[in-house]
């Protein structure tokens, strides 16, 4: 039989030959070892196949970061099953949508979720598929999944899968508001850890602070992609808190986080070189760093923050070097085996120093979009390189900076909002005419989320808007200003013209 290409069977390889090595130590005090997660994946791989899910079936997972999510992430893998994890901040309209598109073997919630998970699973079942079974898992690790798991076996055989067979299905909103789906399979993930694990010299004496949620790329395939390839270990936080990642930062040596962390970390007090004195490694990456943050925390702590850039596509597609000069305001050179291009809008390639639109091509970047062919075919080149969206120069040293966005995407945290989303909601709404969505520079999210109102007679009041967009939207979707003016400007073909709106409302 030919090596098992399956991202867990590639893990495994760089387990501590000793299981009982640590691989999580949690804020509350906990230490779980590598043999607990190979014998709890194992336990819930049980669970899940014996409920009827099938290799290459969806699992959906919309619960809270936990030890036992993880070990749900790894059961998934390990038994040729398709993780497909939801931000818990989506509401009950957003969570139909995924259901009805994904279509799901088993959807796994909080306790607290089940009510509205019903209710989307009644809306969305069909007598050609219906979802086999709804588990629970909470915080604590209490809920349906565990209890079930606790009596099926620890004996697992991990699923004999291709390369090209999908590993993971994650969601990232479109222009159109409509959500796509993104394939992402075992090869593009494990090419991608093994490149960083080498990239960044993670081995297995490195203790990640992981605070990153891992319902989205950063936390889940990055962070824990280079602990899980090179046998390192974790600190384990639910959720950042400046206080308590100073707190933990002497016992480890790398970090990863988006930029708000940063800022964070600088606005405490007690964070300074001594804090940091074991680090080797700060990364930072999901939204731009700005300069100001770079260079301050160069001079507080001595560290050099090395930023990357990737995307949900593609995973990780550039970075700054380990061993070389880190660059404010780029995110560095391509990673081995990723070519990148920068191309004028008739996609002839342009010189060093010139902006167009970023193309990437890797073993890193996805086959393409969830039942969505057409939408693949306009997001790839004839020669394979994947349209990212985003403008970019690249300089005569091959350092990548990433100039603007074509799309208009707002990145709020880390996280993905998509403009013309919010806008359908806000349009909805009694007394609006018109919207239009825009990012505004926000202290700690680096961008907030600003609607711009066109009025139909009496305009409803921000508090409204928020209130009415908190309904429908995930939190860090709903608007944290709202502007109201008689006319949106315009170009020649009738097309609003948020650079100016952005100009229009930075300074406010």
């Amino acid at each position: 039989m030919t090596d098992n290409a399956n991202l867990y069977a590639q893990f495994q390889k760089h387990f501590p030959k000793d299981l009982s090595a640590p691989l999580l130590l949690c804020a509350d005090g906990r230490q779980v070892t590598y043999v607990e997660a190979v014998t709890a994946s194992a336990r819930i791989a049980n669970t899940l196949l014996e409920q009827g899910a099938k290799p290459g079936d969806r699992i959906t997972v919309q619960v809270d970061k936990s030890t036992e999510n993880l070990f749900l992430y790894l059961a998934c893998l390990r038994s040729g099953l398709v993780y497909h994890p939801l931000n818990t901040a989506y509401t009950a309209s957003e969570l139909s949508y995924f259901l009805s598109n994904a279509e799901p073997s088993i959807v796994v919630c909080g306790t607290d979720a089940v009510e509205r998970v019903e209710a989307a699973l009644a809306a969305n079942d069909t007598n050609d598929h219906k979802v086999k079974v709804l588990l629970t898992l909470n915080a604590d690790g209490s809920g349906s999944l565990m209890a079930r798991a606790e009596h099926a076996s620890v004996e697992a055989e991990i699923a004999q899968s291709k390369g090209s067979d999908m590993a993971a299905l994650l969601y990232s909103s479109g222009t159109t508001g409509r959500p796509k789906g993104i394939m992402l399979s075992h090869d593009n993930l494990r090419h991608n850890a093994q490149t960083l694990v080498d990239l960044w010299g993670f081995s297995a004496a490195d203790r990640l602070l992981h605070a990153l949620p891992i319902y989205h790329v950063h936390g889940l395939f990055v962070a824990l992609g280079c602990v899980l390839m090179s046998g390192a270990s974790m600190v384990w936080h639910s959720s950042f808190n400046a206080e308590a990642a100073v707190a933990a930062m002497p016992g480890c040596t790398a970090m990863m986080g988006v930029p708000t962390f940063y800022t964070r970390l600088l606005a405490n007090p007690n964070f300074d070189a001594e804090c940091c004195s074991t680090m080797r490694l700060f990364i930072s990456g999901s939204a731009p760093l700005l300069t100001e943050t770079f260079d301050t925390f160069k001079a507080r702590t001595g560290h050099t923050i090395l930023e990357r850039y990737g995307m949900t596509e593609t995973g990780m597609n550039t970075s700054n070097p380990l061993k070389g000069e880190r660059r404010a305001g780029t995110v560095g050179p391509p990673l081995p085996c990723v070519s990148v291009r920068v191309v004028d809008e008739l996609g002839e390639t342009l010189a060093a120093g010139e902006t167009g639109n970023l193309q990437v091509q890797g073993p890193n970047v996805f086959p393409g979009y969830w039942r969505m062919p057409e939408k693949t075919a306009e997001d790839f080149t004839d020669d394979g390189f994947f349209n990212t969206g985003d403008k970019a120069m690249v300089d005569e040293l091959g350092y990548v900076s990433i100039v603007g966005r074509a799309k208009d995407l707002i990145i709020c945290g880390g996280l993905n909002v998509y403009p013309k989303e919010v806008e359908q909601v806000v349009d909805d709404m009694q007394g609006v005419k018109e919207s239009a969505v825009i990012g505004v520079a926000h202290a700690d999210f680096g961008e907030a989320v600003c609607a711009v109102i066109i009025a139909d007679g009496t305009p409803p009041a921000k508090e409204e808007v928020i209130a009415h967009c908190k309904t429908l939207l995930a939190n860090f979707k709903v608007p944290k200003r709202v502007e109201v003016i008689e006319t949106l400007p315009r170009n020649a073909m009738g097309k609003v013209q948020k650079n100016l709106l952005r100009e229009q409302f930075a300074t406010r």
